[in-house]
């Protein structure tokens, strides 16, 4: 069996010796390539590669975003459909692991790459849904408004070398909530044939739940959604302090179920169109992407093999 392992040496979990120790685990059992990125996007380059050549499965190990790089390659538009593409596999490496906590993949890489090659001699494979901002491919959230100014922050204080913790993200959160509950609510949403809600002020879209992790503390913003279903969507009318810590106790909760006046809510949507007065920041899958004025975002049914 033919394996490209990518490797994202930057990733806040990934050592050299680290990935010496899994490359040679996987190399024991499979035809194995291992490539470290060197640049954004190289993820990506890499996985078009492998699809091309016809590889059976693509191993991602990093954080979220070298896995949503890896499935944009794998799912370019430009390249031909064939039958069978190759299976993603994850072996965790970044902060969070979101996506390899939803499939409930072990959070140790060592655990993680023994997982997958028990679950590659038992063909242990699934097709999950993902979805579409814009064109680009998310696997577990994306988000508008507030939670993409607080990845934007991240990103640009983990580029001085700030260590990414769960506890950096609340303080970084709580500093653009002051700033952004001082805007306009300028998002308008329309869920599928609804008619469009207007009036909000940030949106987020679960393609899966939880939608993110407190360091091993799940946040349930769409415990509906889940990978076989449509996506789920949380807007948020109203930021005043009651409100917000009202909805972040409830998203808290192990049988959370987020309600209340100032939030619409959906789950199993298939088109979500979102309007901003003002162009405003999106994300997805941990990972800033720019600033839009609209953006459509689309549930694709089994889109991808994963190894699980």
């Amino acid at each position: 069996m033919r394996a490209v392992l990518i490797v994202n040496p930057q990733a806040t979990s990934t050592t050299a010796a680290g990935r010496d120790v899994l490359a040679h685990a996987l190399a024991s059992e499979l035809k194995l390539e291992c490539v470290e990125t060197r640049y954004r996007g190289h993820a990506a380059d890499t996985a078009r590669q492998a699809v091309i050549d016809g590889v059976d499965v693509i191993i991602a190990h990093g954080g979220d975003g070298t896995v949503n790089e890896v499935v944009n390659g794998m799912l370019a538009d430009d390249l031909p459909r064939t039958d069978p593409v190759p299976s993603l596999a994850v072996v965790p490496g970044g902060s969070a692991n979101v996506f390899a906590g939803a499939l409930g993949l072990p959070r140790d890489p060592v655990e993680a790459t023994h997982r997958l090659l028990r679950a590659l001699a038992a063909d242990r494979r699934r097709r999950i849904g993902l979805g579409k901002a814009n064109g680009r491919w998310f696997t577990f959230n994306a988000g508008v408004g507030w939670d993409a100014d607080v990845v934007a922050e991240v990103e640009r204080l983990r580029s001085k070398g700030r260590h990414v913790t769960p506890a950096l993200y609340a303080r970084t959160a709580l500093a653009c909530y002051f700033r952004v509950c001082l805007r306009h609510p300028s998002l308008t949403v329309q869920a599928d044939e609804s008619a469009p809600i207007s009036g909000l002020h940030t949106a987020f879209i679960s393609n899966t739940n939880p939608w993110t992790y407190l360091g091993h503390r799940p946040v349930h913003a769409n415990p509906e959604t889940t990978f076989d279903t449509g996506l789920g969507v949380f807007a948020l009318r109203s930021l005043n302090t009651y409100s917000v810590l009202r909805h972040v106790a409830q998203m808290l909760r192990s049988r959370a179920k987020p309600h209340g006046k100032s939030l619409f809510r959906r789950a199993d949507v298939g088109h979500l169109h979102v309007g901003c007065e003002e162009p405003l920041r999106l994300q997805v899958d941990g990972d800033t992407l720019g600033e839009y004025s609209v953006i459509e975002f689309v549930s694709v049914p089994e889109a991808l093999r994963v190894v699980v």
